[in-house]
């Protein structure tokens, strides 16, 4: 396994936060691991957070829901809707922590097809500066990684 660090791009004065890591894996098992709500639950987000998807309708229009629960019981709750046909090579869907109600940003993630790679880019476009700013400064990047570097785990035992 490869382990690729990931790269975040936030310019000055734009609401833009732009990512990009590779992973080993062919594109479909990676876009089989954003979509599979049985897969996702087993690595998006920190290790010390218990995942528990509530809803996961991958179409457009579709509705998702997740919740993660620290050792306490606490919980913090994600949800938004997919827009366009979710396909192997890109999904749009809204984000919204739900501890910020009214901060939505549009992500789209792109998947590019490297043969036993896949380079994952995501654009997420943010209300304003400040709520773009308000994301980087939340850790963001750090709990990206920690759930990438899970992918990464996820996929060699998946066999990619």
């Amino acid at each position: 396994m490869t382990t690729a660090a990931m790269r975040v791009t936030a310019e000055p004065g734009t609401a833009l936060i732009e990512t990009e890591r590779e992973v080993d894996g062919p594109r479909d098992l990676v876009y089989r691991a954003f979509t599979d709500p049985a897969l996702l639950a087993q690595w998006l987000g920190p290790r010390r957070l218990a995942m528990r998807v509530e809803a996961y309708d991958v179409r457009h229009g579709g509705a998702w829901r997740y919740v993660h629960v620290d050792a306490d019981g606490t919980e913090y709750a994600f949800r938004g809707v997919f827009h366009g046909d979710p396909r192997p090579d890109r999904i749009v869907q809204t984000f919204e922590f739900e501890g910020a109600p009214g901060h939505v940003s549009l992500d789209t993630l792109v998947l590019e097809d490297l043969g036993r790679r896949t380079r994952m880019r995501t654009i997420s476009a943010f209300q304003s500066v400040e709520a773009r700013d308000s994301m980087l400064a939340s850790g963001m990047a750090g709990g990206m990684e920690e759930g990438y570097a899970r992918l990464d785990e996820l996929l060699a035992r998946l066999g990619a």
